[in-house]
């Protein structure tokens, strides 16, 4: 069977997900006086009032879903929108847009031996000896992006700069776990409509995030902080956060189920540098200036290591033992 078609769309909508991705990373840097709780509530307060519409359009589809498949919906979305955002705009605000865009980054590689590991006996092993190349090509490129921040660092902006590294690992697992255990379900389920499997998702936000929005209301009336719900400057917070909750929370959601069922999860997880590249173009944009040499390589080298990363066809994995 020729896989061909199968690939190459399969890359055009990894590509538009990470397009649409890539505009979480500006958000926090847009609304600098916002807290990472408030912007991870907002985000996906939108995106679940986004997905009521939508749900009335694929309600008989979202009836077919089980009890057990909410279950997922609600772990996934625990894990990779609400811990992964708010890691996310709490390390960005601390460290910048590309430190963290780099080490969100190393997604790729991290993905690819996990699941190369994890998913082989379902789709297939791809030869580390072809596979090294590629991942050797990525992590050089991240590390030149990475180097062009370090040498910027201005005095006494170390420890706030190191806190955002961490809090950036934590978002790393979060979206380690997220795409793995949704392609699972994805791949299970071959016969669903990833726009469905997206609603889905988008709707558990919904209550979630009533939630949070609430206890952070009374927490801020006891601190004495932002004004709530909408924060100091509405207008921007409201518009900000229904784009990202269209194009990136459901727009991206859509687009990275649609690849997962057309691509071997090891190569859809490095497909999550286009969201890499994407968030330093739209970081660099809104710094107002072009990329140092050091990391136009480094974008150099990561898009060499996601084209030979397509070249590499999986081999059959081992049979499962019963």
């Amino acid at each position: 069977m020729n896989r061909a078609p199968q690939l190459l769309s399969g890359t055009a909508f990894a590509l538009a997900a990470g397009l649409m991705w890539g505009l979480v990373f500006v958000a926090p840097l847009l609304l600098p006086h916002y807290s990472p709780a408030l912007l991870a509530v907002g985000r996906y307060l939108a995106f679940g009032l986004i997905c009521l519409p939508l749900a009335l359009l694929d309600r008989l589809e979202l009836q077919r879903l089980s009890h057990a498949d909410w279950l997922v919906a609600v772990k996934l979305t625990l894990v990779g929108n609400f811990l992964y955002y708010l890691a996310l705009a709490a390390a960005i605000q601390r460290a910048g847009n590309p430190l963290v865009s780099v080490i969100i980054g190393t997604l790729p590689v991290i993905i690819a031996i996990a699941s190369n590991q994890r998913n082989a006996a379902r789709d297939g092993r791809l030869p580390w000896r072809l596979l090294a190349p590629s991942l050797l090509l990525i992590a050089i490129g991240i590390g030149c992006v990475n180097q062009t921040e370090f040498s910027q660092l201005a005095q006494g902006e170390t420890q706030r700069y190191v806190e955002g590294a961490l809090i950036a690992f934590i978002a790393l697992a979060a979206w380690t776990w997220y795409p793995i255990h949704n392609a699972d379900w994805l791949r299970a389920h071959p016969d669903r409509n990833p726009r469905v499997w997206a609603t889905a998702q988008g709707l558990v936000t919904l209550p979630i995030s009533l939630l949070g929005l609430g206890l952070l209301w009374l927490w801020e009336g006891w601190q004495g902080g932002l004004a709530m719900p909408l924060g100091p400057d509405p207008l921007a917070f409201v518009g900000l956060m229904l784009a990202i909750g269209l194009f990136a929370s459901w727009g991206g959601t859509l687009c990275w189920n649609e690849a997962s069922q057309r691509l071997p999860t090891t190569l859809v997880g490095q497909l999550i540098v286009f969201e890499t590249l994407a968030a330093l173009a739209y970081g660099y944009l809104q710094r107002g200036h072009w990329p140092p040499a050091l990391a136009l390589l480094g974008v150099g080298l990561l898009v060499a290591g996601v084209i030979w990363a397509l070249r590499v066809r999986p081999s059959p994995g081992p049979k499962p033992v019963h």
